[in-house]
C-alpha cells in the first residue's frame, strides 16, 4: 500500500531558542478602510504673454483598495493587522497635473479562507489560489477647476474634495486549520506529544488549561507530503454549554480534518474520558462526532497504565488503540505511520463521492 511506504521524517533542522511561544490565529475581526480621493485643484494658467489663460486645475489621484489575496505563502492570520488602512490618492495641481492613484494593498490570507460580514453572512469563500476578495473600495479622485469649464462659465473656482474610502468591518475564518486535531482532556499530554512529534513549542506545565490558544506543528514524509498538526485546549465535560474554553475549543476542533484522541492511561477508568469527549461532540452538533479519528492511550510509561489499557481495548471494543508514551518517545513511529494511514483513506474517499 502506498500510505505504508511513506514514513515520517525526521526534522533536519534544530528547534528554535525563541522563548515565547507562536501562536496561531484561525479567526480574525479586522476593520478595512478604502483610502481617501485626491482632492482637486482651483488654478489658473498665467503665460507670459496671456494673464489669464484660463483654468488648469487638475484631478485628485483615486484611493486604493483593500483587497484580501488567497495565497499558498501564508498559513494563518497572525500577519494580518487588525486595521487595514489603504493609501490616499494624491492632489491634483497647477497645469492639469493630476494627482497619482493610489496603490492598493493587497493583503494575503491562506487558502480556504471564509470572509464573514457584521451580520454573519458569507461574503467570500476564497478556496483556490489568487482569488481576490475587494474588502473596501477607495474614493475617486476629486475633479479640478478645469472639469467645471463650460461656455457659461469659463473661469470656474471651484474643485471637488476627494471622497473618503468605505469603511468595512469583516470576520477572516479558515475553513480548514489542521489535518490532524489532538483532543483530550486538560494534561492529557497533547502538547507533550505535539512537541515530540514536530518543531513546535507549546507551553508544558502540570496544570489545567495550559494551552490557551492553539499550536500548529509540521511532520514532513517522504514523500515530500506534509501533515499540519493542531495542539487544541483541553475539554471539559459541558463544554457544549461553553464552559472552559468549550464553544472556542469546538470551533477550532471543527476545523480539522481527522480528530486524534488523547486519553491519559495512568488515570481511573480512562474509557470514560473517551464517552464524555464523544458526547461533547455529539452534543455540539454538525459533523464533528463523524470526522475520521483515531485513539492513542499515553502516558504508558507509568505503573498504572498497563492495567488499564488492557481494559480500555475491551471497553471501547477497539483494537487499534494505539499505546504511546509522548515524554518517553514510545511508538511515535507507529502513530505518524497510522495518522497517513487514515488520512489518505479519508482522502481517496472524498474523491469517490465527489
Amino acid at each position: 500500500n502506498y500510505c505504508q511506504i511513506a514514513t515520517a521524517l525526521r526534522p533536519k533542522k534544530g528547534k528554535s531558542t525563541r522563548k515565547e511561544a507562536q501562536y496561531f490565529s484561525d479567526a480574525k475581526k479586522v476593520r478595512t478602510v478604502g483610502g481617501k480621493g485626491g482632492d482637486g485643484c482651483v488654478s489658473f494658467l498665467q503665460l507670459w504673454c496671456n494673464e489669464r489663460a484660463g483654468p488648469d486645475g487638475g484631478d485628485g489621484g483615486n484611493g486604493g483598495h483593500i483587497i484580501f489575496q488567497a495565497s499558498n505563502d501564508v498559513r494563518n492570520f497572525n500577519h494580518v493587522s487588525s486595521v487595514l488602512r489603504a493609501p490616499e490618492g494624491g492632489i491634483g495641481s497647477a497645469k492639469d497635473c493630476h494627482g497619482k492613484n493610489a496603490k492598493h494593498l493587497v493583503i494575503k490570507v491562506p487558502i480556504g479562507t471564509i470572509v464573514r460580514n457584521t451580520k454573519g453572512l458569507i461574503v467570500a469563500d476564497l478556496g483556490h489560489a489568487d482569488l481576490m476578495f475587494v474588502a473596501a473600495r477607495g474614493g475617486a479622485g476629486g475633479k479640478g477647476n478645469r472639469f467645471f469649464t463650460s461656455d457659461k462659465e469659463t473661469s470656474p473656482k471651484v474643485c471637488e474634495y476627494g471622497p473618503p474610502g468605505e469603511d468595512c468591518s469583516y470576520t477572516l475564518e479558515l475553513r480548514s486549520m489542521a489535518e490532524v486535531g489532538l483532543i483530550g482532556f486538560p494534561n492529557a499530554g497533547k502538547s507533550t506529544l505535539l512537541n515530540a512529534l514536530t518543531r513546535a513549542k507549546p507551553k508544558v506545565a502540570p496544570y489545567a488549561f495550559t494551552t490557551l490558544r492553539p499550536h500548529l506543528g509540521t511532520v514532513q514524509y517522504d514523500d515530500y507530503v506534509q501533515l499540519t498538526i493542531a495542539d487544541l485546549p483541553g475539554l471539559i465535560p459541558e463544554a457544549h454549554r461553553n464552559k472552559g474554553l468549550g464553544i472556542q475549543f469546538l470551533k477550532h476542533a471543527e476545523r480539522c480534518t481527522l480528530l486524534l484522541f488523547v486519553l491519559d492511561a495512568s488515570a481511573p477508568e480512562p474509557w470514560r474520558q473517551y464517552e464524555q469527549l464523544m458526547h461533547e461532540l455529539e452534543q455540539f452538533g454538525g459533523r464533528l462526532a463523524s470526522r475520521p479519528q483515531l485513539v492513542v492511550a499515553n502516558k504508558m510509561d507509568m505503573s498504572a497504565s498497563a492495567a488499564n489499557y488492557e481494559q480500555l481495548l475491551k471497553e471501547l471494543n477497539q483494537c487499534n488503540i494505539l499505546g504511546i508514551s509522548a515524554k518517553m518517545g514510545q511508538n511515535l513511529a507507529q502513530l505518524l505511520t497510522n495518522i497517513r494511514a487514515v488520512y489518505e483513506r479519508h482522502k481517496a474517499k472524498e474523491q469517490l463521492e465527489h
